[in-house]
């Protein structure tokens, strides 16, 4: 009996020994591809770059680590420049994180990672809460986050280029189901139609607008022509990930537009207010964003900055990153968030630089929609992963005439079963069809196959 039992035990190890060796033969067969090599027409890189200004690669931390939140709260500079310096290894890399200084334990810094420091003196907080600077929006208080490298489009999506998105697949736009959207009421062509017409409750510049959509930005009577390269605007949260989708992209997370957005700009010590710096002055936000110029909101517009309403994209000078309009023009939708409460990023041309009225135009400029609200202000850009190593799983079928598995086993020996397939009825047999049977073992009257399969890949996200 002990020596069936010591072969059982030394057949199980020679067995997950060769398992082992494959899963690590697939591994060096088909290594991580080179992020260097790979690059998009119209987008840019934002990952982690080593001394030498290459991308670097999969085999370590190319994520960049940055403090996400508004740029008005001072509570920043608590921020010890360790939690952000600290290089994470080991198999706790992508859980824990440095802040043993101040004596806490890894369970309480993801709490306070995920959902803030809450103050529980004032009630539960519900799920999804987002504690917002009373300016600008941004997070409060700001905290190290981590995103993985990726690319994303240097400009918004233009008119001409969701032209061709419509043209190739007949898209109806929400707006264009609707059959209405909302216009600045100072831009409407017809200033009667203001007397009868019907505002955002909470925004009440903003006019409800019958037929106005992306082709005729003002209503009946006006046009995009002359506008190709400005942003696409009234698209609703669909309208801008159903484009993502065809052109093989899609909807940037928060977390990842303002890593793009702040441009090198991650430490406590170099973190800006704007993208171009601390500089509050017209003169110098002119050159970059646009904005609300002088005179009172809505009616009056001195345009500083060339333009009353939309500009045409990388028209204003980019960022460190390259990326054009990450402030002012339009807003952006982002990926995540809450139907009733979709987020966008980056301010419009109907912001301020100081938030005298409507939102302050800095990096930490946030706000929530309804995910069917189109408007003449928001529009959007895509991202796009890079390319990751093809994982395989070993397949086991196990074709039982009652209850047929597919048993998925992993690198590390770990074994998951699959749903079970159609029952198969098989001549003479000799077993109990009622007893229960470990499907990862085979039956005597069956071998047993195996063999390698794509392991299929499901995006997760950490955004908010």
């Amino acid at each position: 009996m002990i020596r069936h039992h010591l072969f059982l035990f030394v057949l199980s190890i020679v067995f997950l020994s060769a398992v082992a060796n494959e899963s690590v033969d697939i591994a060096s067969e088909e290594p991580h591809p080179d992020p260097n090599e790979e690059d998009y027409a119209g987008m840019a890189y934002i990952g982690r770059l080593d001394d030498e200004g290459r991308r670097v690669g999969f085999d370590q931390d190319n994520g960049i680590k940055f403090i996400f939140g508004t740029s008005f709260d001072e509570t920043h500079k608590s921020i010890a420049e360790a939690d952000l310096a600290h290089a994470h290894y080991g198999p706790d890399a992508e859980h824990d994180i440095a802040d043993r200084s101040r004596g806490k334990t890894r369970e309480q810094v993801l709490h306070e990672q995920r959902i803030g420091q809450l103050d529980l003196s004032k009630g539960p907080k519900p799920f999804g809460w987002f504690e917002e600077h009373p300016l600008d929006g941004g997070a409060v208080p700001p905290r190290v986050v981590r995103v993985d490298p990726f690319f994303i489009d240097v400009a918004p999506v233009t008119n001409k280029e969701y032209g061709k998105f419509v043209r190739a697949t007949y898209y109806e736009t929400e707006a264009e189901k609707f059959g209405w959207s909302f216009v600045l009421g100072s831009f409407l062509p017809n200033a009667s139609s203001l007397e009868t017409a019907e505002v955002d409750p909470e925004a009440e510049d903003w006019v409800a607008t019958d037929k106005a959509y992306w082709r005729n930005p003002e209503g009946p009577g006006t046009s995009y022509k002359y506008r190709e390269n400005h942003p696409v605007v009234h698209v609703s949260h669909r309208d801008a990930a159903e484009y993502c989708k065809w052109v093989g992209k899609r909807l940037p997370g928060e977390r990842e537009w303002e890593a793009a957005a702040r441009a090198g700009h991650f430490g406590p010590n170099n973190r800006t207010l704007f993208i171009w710096g601390e500089d509050q002055d017209v003169s110098v936000a002119k050159e970059y964003a646009n904005l609300w110029g002088a005179g009172p909101f809505p009616w009056e517009n001195h345009a500083e900055d060339g333009y009353r309403g939309t500009s045409p994209v990388k028209n204003f000078k980019p960022n460190a990153f390259g990326l054009y309009d990450m402030t002012g023009n339009v807003w952006e939708w982002m990926r995540g968030g809450k139907h009733k409460a979709r987020i966008v990023r980056g301010a419009s041309y109907v912001d301020s630089l100081d938030g005298t009225f409507n939102h302050a135009a800095t990096l930490g400029a946030r706000a929530t929609l309804h995910g069917t609200t189109t408007t003449g202000n928001v529009g959007f850009r895509c991202v796009k992963s890079p390319k990751r190593r093809v994982e395989h799983h070993w397949v086991y079928e196990n074709d039982e005439d009652s209850e047929a598995h597919l048993v998925l086993e992993n690198a590390d020996g770990s074994r998951q079963f699959s749903s079970t397939k159609p029952k198969q009825q098989h001549e003479d047999d000799e077993f109990d069809d009622e007893k229960d049977h470990d499907p990862t073992k085979p039956r005597p009257d069956e071998k047993r196959g195996r063999k390698k399969v794509v392991k299929p890949r499901t995006l997760t996200s950490d955004e908010l």
